[in-house]
C-alpha cells in the first residue's frame, strides 16, 4: 500500500482570485482579465443565495466578434455562464480531473458554503501530476 499523501484540490488551487459583478461592462471585465493575466473571472453572486458564474475568453470574444466589437454597452450578466460548475476544496484530484476531461472544463470554482476559495484549472492538476513525476 502506498503512503504517498493524496493531493487535494485545497493544496494546488489558486487562492488569489479577481472576481468581478454580473453588472460590470464586458470592457471592464476584458481590463481585469489583462491586468492580472487570466482567461477567466469567477462572476460574484446578485444575492447571498444565488450562484456564482464565470466569464471566460470565449465568452467574451464571441461577444466582442457578434457585436462588432461595441462591448461597452454589454454587461457581463448577458454573456456569463451561470451558475459556475463548482468542486470542493476537500475533493481529491483524481475525479476533479475525470470531471473536466468528461466534459470539457479548462477550470474549475472552488467553493465552500457558497463561498468562493479558489479555482482550479486543468494546468493546476497538470503541473501537479508533473511535479510528482519529476
Amino acid at each position: 500500500m502506498s503512503s504517498e499523501k493524496i493531493t487535494l484540490v485545497r493544496d494546488i488551487m489558486v487562492t488569489d482570485v479577481a472576481t468581478i459583478s454580473p453588472l460590470a461592462s464586458l470592457r471592464e471585465a476584458l481590463v481585469l482579465m489583462r491586468k492580472r493575466g487570466v482567461k477567466s473571472l469567477p462572476v460574484e453572486p446578485k444575492a447571498p443565495h444565488d450562484a456564482w458564474g464565470i466569464i471566460t475568453y470565449r465568452n467574451l470574444l464571441s461577444t466582442i466578434l457578434a457585436e462588432d466589437g461595441d462591448i461597452d454597452l454589454i454587461n457581463v450578466y448577458d454573456v456569463y455562464s451561470k451558475p459556475a460548475v463548482a468542486v470542493s476544496p476537500e475533493l481529491s484530484l483524481q475525479p476533479v480531473a475525470a470531471m473536466m476531461i468528461n466534459h470539457g472544463f479548462r477550470r474549475l470554482l472552488v467553493l465552500e458554503n457558497n463561498q468562493l476559495q479558489g479555482i482550479i484549472s486543468m494546468s493546476d492538476i497538470v503541473d501537479s501530476v508533473v511535479s510528482k513525476v519529476e
